[in-house]
């Protein structure tokens, strides 16, 4: 028994995080492949057996686990994001969810044909988005900021939400009462319990938990180990005193934690971001692996369907126009919205543990529940998985061809660079762990990021939008080439660029230097020293207009070795990057952004040169 137990143990963590590195290679959502490779272990090939492995711990370590994914999605949350759009994303949590919740209602009814209860009960669980889908579609397409900050509070904060009228669906049911049940007395004072506990508790922990790190009670090695276990401890509290409020404990927890401006908590994140993609590959692959070939007989197949067809075609985007009235979006951006709503693991895990609930309680069909959920967690992540990029560039809310920069490493040369292009339009991000480097940034106006590079946090929860190709310029060149490798997927091997190294400048094939990743930027002699030398000598980056007088040949004759070309901006703002090997070639009408040595600056030379201070 203990070696069955141990193998089991064995598969699921080697199949989950398996799933999950090939959907990365196939750039495939990694949840189809979660879904599909529990399905084949558990009822397939019976390797993995959850209600055998876990027992009564299943339920537990589902909810747990949940919780944790939630905690880790408050801590992405901030109210300064909610400026222009905070309405919007409060209707599709209100009026979007009480929508969504009788229109799937009526539509399982209808196409499924069961009755009011069962109906309601699915129909509050599939009320929930999927933040674990949600995200890495968001990457991909790179949607406009509204709507990309839309999609993501809707899909984290929907989710104790949908989980809370789950619960309130689930007991009218349960004591009989139907669901007219929901507007009783009792129903309406459950509600009431459940938003109170979850405010009172998730405030209360989010900021005791910063008290304790900002008054240095625990070394730097236990906040992590510390925050997780006040999730875990909060989440039972809270349902201790009122079932179900133990998600909204949480999510109000991290967001508290996010939107405080004492206390870093890069690291809690770092941990919480390798936790929750670990509990994700699990979680699925379990959920997956409890489905029955007895349960599949039961799907009906053409009801599941059409009921499919009718959340994607009438109840989204009627749930969409309405929460949308009175605000700024465009018609495009409200299409859009209309056609991103795939559920995750939330509606997965609430599914599975009340039919459990609803089978015990002798409700009829109850079986049926788990296989329609797993069916359209499916059907949406297929559907919008595989159309969300056409989608968005038809409709114009994304940027198929973004010219912006994202720097790694704010120093005082990408510093001048970034200037420079921003006058131009050019959208630019610089990213740094360097504080100081940063608030030098922010002094100078320009848009940053404190964060890893290297970190999938970091990478999920980036904004990026109009950015298109990234720049590694620290000085560190291990860290500028594994920068270049883990944005190599978002950007192309053709757009992320690093520094030469030191080790290698002026010696061509230096097995050092092409091991590492990246297109080599300005030069092969071009090395973080080299170039800070420069600046260190008063070098500035400037802006000439090529012409048919004033040529590239010409522009290279007047200023020789003092000038270093880094860019070219073309007549109509396309951007091309300066490189070691292959350098573009810049013709009449082209912008050259250079770097100048201060005694090379004059502009008597018959070329327009524009200086890139105070941009």
């Amino acid at each position: 028994m203990n070696d069955e137990l141990l193998q089991s143990l064995a598969w699921l963590s080697v199949l989950g995080i398996g799933a999950q590195w090939l959907a990365w290679r196939l750039k495939l959502p990694s949840i189809l492949l979660l879904l599909g490779i529990g399905f084949l272990a558990g009822p397939v090939l019976h390797l993995i057996d959850p209600d055998k492995m876990l027992g009564d711990l299943l339920l537990p370590f589902v909810s747990v686990a949940v919780s944790l994914i939630l905690f880790e999605g408050g801590l992405t949350l901030k109210f300064s994001e909610l400026k222009d759009i905070g309405h919007v994303v409060r209707n599709l949590v209100t009026i979007g969810a009480a929508v969504t919740f009788a229109g799937a209602t009526l539509s399982a009814n209808y196409f499924l044909g069961w009755s009011t209860g069962l109906a309601a009960v699915f129909g509050a669980i599939v009320v929930v988005t999927g933040p674990t889908v949600i995200g890495p579609l968001l990457r991909l397409v790179q949607p406009s900021r509204q709507v990309s900050t839309v999609l993501k509070w809707e899909s984290i904060v929907i989710d104790p939400v949908g989980a809370v009228l789950a619960l309130l669906v689930f007991e009218a049911v349960h004591a009989g009462h139907g669901i007219g049940g929901l507007l009783g007395a009792e129903s309406l004072k459950g509600f009431g319990r459940t938003i109170g506990v979850g405010v009172v508790l998730g405030v209360l922990g989010g900021e005791s938990l910063k008290q304790v790190f900002r008054r240095y009670w625990v070394p730097d090695y236990l906040q992590s180990p510390l925050s997780l276990m006040a999730v875990v401890g909060l989440f039972t509290l809270s349902n201790h005193f009122q079932h179900e409020s133990g998600l909204l404990t949480v999510t109000l927890m991290g967001i508290w934690l996010a939107n405080q401006k004492q206390v870093d908590i890069s690291e809690i994140v770092e941990f919480k971001e390798t936790l929750r993609v670990l509990l994700i590959s699990i979680l699925f692959v379990l959920l997956a692996a409890r489905i029955k070939f007895v349960d599949l007989d039961n799907l009906r197949l053409l009801g599941a369907v059409g009921f499919l067809l009718a959340m994607l075609f009438v109840v989204r985007p009627v749930s969409v126009f309405l929460s949308c009235v009175g605000s700024r979006l465009t018609l495009k951006e409200r299409l859009f919205l209309s056609w991103m709503a795939p559920r995750g693991i939330v509606a997965a895990a609430v599914a599975s543990i009340f039919a459990i609930r609803l089978a015990d309680a002798g409700l009829e069909r109850a079986e049926e529940l788990v296989p329609v959920t797993f069916f359209f967690i499916i059907g949406t992540v297929a559907i919008y998985g595989l159309t969300a990029g056409p989608v968005a560039r038809a409709l114009g809310v994304s940027f198929p061809d973004p010219q912006g920069i994202l720097f790694v490493g704010a120093t005082p040369l990408a510093r001048m660079i970034a200037r420079v292009l921003r006058k131009d339009g050019v959208t630019v991000m610089l990213m740094d762990t360097n504080r100081e480097n940063l608030m030098k940034a922010r002094m100078e106006e320009l848009p940053t990021h404190f964060g890893n590079a290297l970190s999938e946090h970091t990478l999920e929860h980036l904004e990026l939008v109009g950015i298109g190709r990234l720049l590694a310029m620290t000085p560190n060149p291990e860290v500028n080439s594994l920068a270049a490798q883990h944005y190599t997927e978002l950007f192309g091997k053709s757009e992320v660029y690093r520094l030469a190294t030191e080790s290698s400048v002026g010696q061509k094939g230096d097995r050092f230097e092409s091991a590492l990743k990246g297109r080599v930027l300005f030069g092969e002699k071009c090395g973080h020293v080299e170039l800070s030398c420069r600046v260190s000598a008063g070098a500035t980056v400037k802006k000439t207009l090529l012409t048919e007088q004033f040529d590239f040949a010409k522009f290279r004759e007047r200023y020789g070795d003092g000038c270093l070309p880094l860019m070219l901006i073309g007549p109509n703002g396309e951007l091309k990057v300066m490189t070691a090997n292959h350098p573009p070639q810049p013709s009449k009408g082209w912008t050259v952004v250079s770097l100048l040595m201060s005694e090379t600056t004059a502009a008597e030379t018959g070329g327009a040169v524009a200086d890139g201070k105070g941009v």
